[in-house]
């Protein structure tokens, strides 16, 4: 018997060490990888709801449930369960019920509400349309929320009677407005999004708003007799997109009042706790392709509006304001790191919080949440080179992570290890900022091949976060670097204005010296470098290899070739035309193709892929098939792959992020060490 128990043993741990061995990440080890978001933690501070995100090999979907912990970590179990899509928590102010969105019964969205003490649930909507942003009334009795509202569009076409049991096409589909497709919704129908109130009993929402116009997210007023919400009301709203203002309507008689009148976006209010005042962000527009969103302080009348946050020059996002009135919480990038920061009434700002991040799976872009409970304990998504986000709490005391949701994975794989970097430009000697990622089992006396990877935005910010296509391609056996040149945002105003009517231009140079820095610590392999980048980093690769021939391959993913024909295709035109031109294409028809990568591919010699979705609104294919048909009349080596039912955020199905870093790998294995 001792002998048996003896082999066992032997046998289980043999079986348990085997089960351990590490080896590098896998392109399906993405539908494995999990993320938490929506950290909503209960009034008192004592629970936390979020939603777990997930996906499945076998249907090829984003998938999402709901769990519940404790403040201190214990007794992490599921509210929800099911390969459905369940989100969107928001806590009553009791704390004893919530409600969420969730496709649970037959694949409709609709809006639900669990008590919390009984786990009962019960749908309240069966709208055609799911309900938008939601909120609760202070005396937890209604829901106001934003849904959409379709509306007839008449076209002046008209057909004569076809004859009975004639088999005609569908009829023409007439079309009058400037925004008549969006990324990821495709054609628009018509309608809008209009505000609802609704009982917590259910039943039928009533609709207090039918204009032509979106209207925001509603807040409730103290006395819950009035709705703040912000919108473009502008009669040219399509020519002004970033015209909104804050208003405020009242729920017994429908009466709109505006709040705000100044030039500019004034958007997302919220109450303070004695539901005196409302704090909103927002600029005075100055027609800047960047421009730092403020907070805003003002009498639930309007009245004794000012800025709190003129001093601070980082943008600041889902505000929130502390229990006590004087001051408000919110959320900042700088440096490449996500920040959860304090302003008092006054204007002076505390940093709280660092290393927020961790919601962008795909590419390493700054992107987290965090809320606040009514006794300042905080729950925030955890970012870190090393995993995607987790969940993290914070209080006075010190902060503690609670969740793991990748450990089970991880503990098998092995990572690239991320290394932050500073270089200065060759062309005017700024710091830029940047992160290496080596291979997994990195030996620095070895050569490696090398990529370079570009953010899109252009105005948005790479950061120190976990992404799966940057781990991938360490996992391959290459040096990565990523990095914010000019533009990025997270280093204030006049950095990120330095691109201004000037994209692409120095950025090149910052982006080169950066490969310089990279190249001077030795273990990168000159002859086997390639480059890649996505939107505006497609825009930029696209941009490099018409400007040197230093790298052996390039994929230009989604890019934008031609700002002519992007400005007139593009789902924002009135946007990049007034904002990052200044000038219609014919006013400055010599511009926009200075700054176009089209410009430049006579000079093209790199073999260069071209990798859109075959759906993307926002630099539509066209332009990948321009640059594609260009390079092949030269001559130059290149493919076009094309991601079938992909919009501009090509990782809308799991499978899509393997397609696109597998066609990227397999084009730069192609040609690296090729003579």
């Amino acid at each position: 018997m001792k002998i048996f128990i003896k082999t066992l043993f032997f046998l289980l741990c043999s079986v348990s060490a085997v089960g351990q061995v590490s080896s590098n990440l896998e392109l399906t080890d993405i539908f494995n990888m999990e993320y938490i978001s929506e950290p909503q933690i209960s009034p008192d501070g004592t629970k936390i709801i979020y939603t777990r995100n997930f996906k499945d090999i076998m249907t090829d979907k984003n998938l999402s449930n709901l769990w519940i912990v404790n403040y201190d970590g214990s007794q992490n179990r599921p509210l929800t369960t099911g390969n459905q899509n369940d989100y969107y928590p928001r806590w009553s102010h009791d704390g004893k019920k919530i409600i969420f969105k969730s496709n649970m019964a037959d694949d409709k969205m609709k809006l639900y509400m669990m008590w919390l003490d009984t786990k009962e649930t019960t749908p309240l909507t069966n709208t055609p349309k799911a309900p938008g942003a939601v909120s609760w009334s202070n005396d937890d009795q209604y829901l106001a929320f934003t849904m959409f509202v379709p509306e007839k569009e008449e076209s002046i076409i008209k057909l004569p009677s076809k004859p009975e049991g004639a088999n005609w096409n569908m009829p023409p589909i007439y079309i009058d407005k400037l925004n008549y497709r969006g990324d990821g919704e495709g054609y628009i129908k018509g309608g809008h999004d209009q505000l609802f109130i609704l009982s917590v009993d259910g039943g039928t929402p009533k609709q207090l708003t039918n204009t032509k116009f979106d209207h925001g997210a509603p807040i409730w007023s103290k006395n819950d007799q009035t709705l703040y919400f912000s919108a473009n009301f502008n009669p040219d709203e399509a020519f002004e997109p970033a015209n909104s203002e804050v208003y405020s309507l009242k729920i017994s008689t429908a009466v709109v009042t505006p709040l705000t009148t100044r030039y500019g976006p004034d958007a997302s209010p919220t109450l303070s706790p004695d539901g005196e005042m409302l704090a909103y962000s927002g600029n005075d527009d100055k027609l800047l392709g960047y421009q730092i969103t403020n907070l805003y302080v003002m009498n639930t009348d309007g009245s004794n509006s000012k800025i709190l946050s003129e001093n601070f020059d980082r943008d600041i996002a889902n505000s929130q304001w502390a229990a006590d009135g004087k001051g408000l919480y919110f959320q900042y990038d700088e440096e490449g790191d996500t920040k959860i920061g304090h302003i008092t009434l006054d204007g002076k700002v505390t940093t709280l919080k660092e290393g927020l991040g961790g919601l962008s799976l795909g590419r390493p872009y700054n992107a987290a949440d965090f809320t606040v409970s009514n006794n300042s304990k905080f729950a925030y998504t955890l970012g870190g080179t090393e995993h995607p986000s987790d969940l993290a709490v914070a209080d006075k005391k010190g902060s503690k992570r609670l969740t793991f949701v990748n450990d089970d994975l991880f503990s098998f794989r092995n990572l690239g290890k991320v290394e932050e970097i500073w270089w200065n430009s060759s062309f005017d000697q700024r710091n830029i900022q940047g992160w290496i990622v080596t291979p997994p089992n990195f030996d620095p006396t070895k050569k490696y091949p090398f990529i370079l990877e570009i953010h899109g935005g252009p105005f948005t910010s790479y950061g120190s976060v976990y992404s799966a296509e940057i781990q991938a391609y360490a996992a391959a056996g290459y040096v990565v670097l990523y990095s914010n040149p000019r533009g990025s945002t997270s280093y204030g105003a006049e950095f990120g204005n330095l691109i201004h009517h000037d994209y692409p231009n120095h950025d090149y140079d910052d982006l080169m010296s950066g490969v310089d820095a990279v190249i001077e610590k030795g273990y990168v392999d000159s002859d086997n470098l390639f480059v890649t980048g996505g939107s505006g980093g497609g825009v930029l690769t696209a941009w490099i290899v018409g400007k040197t021939d230093r790298f052996k391959a390039a994929v230009v993913a989604k890019p934008v070739i031609n700002w002519t024909s992007f400005v007139l295709y593009a789902d924002g035109a009135a946007f990049f035309s007034k904002y990052w031109f200044g000038k219609k294409p014919w006013e400055d028809p010599e511009n926009y193709f200075r700054r176009s990568p089209l410009s430049y591919v006579g000079n093209v010699t790199t073999p260069t892929m071209l990798l859109t979705g075959d759906e993307d609104y926002r630099t539509p294919i066209a332009e990948s098939e321009q640059f594609y048909t260009a390079l092949k009349l030269e001559g130059v080596e290149t493919a076009m792959v094309r991601i079938p039912g992909a919009g501009h955020g090509i990782a809308n199905r799991p499978s899509n992020l393997v397609a696109k870093i597998a066609s990227v790998l397999a084009w730069f294995d192609k040609y690296k060490n090729a003579k």
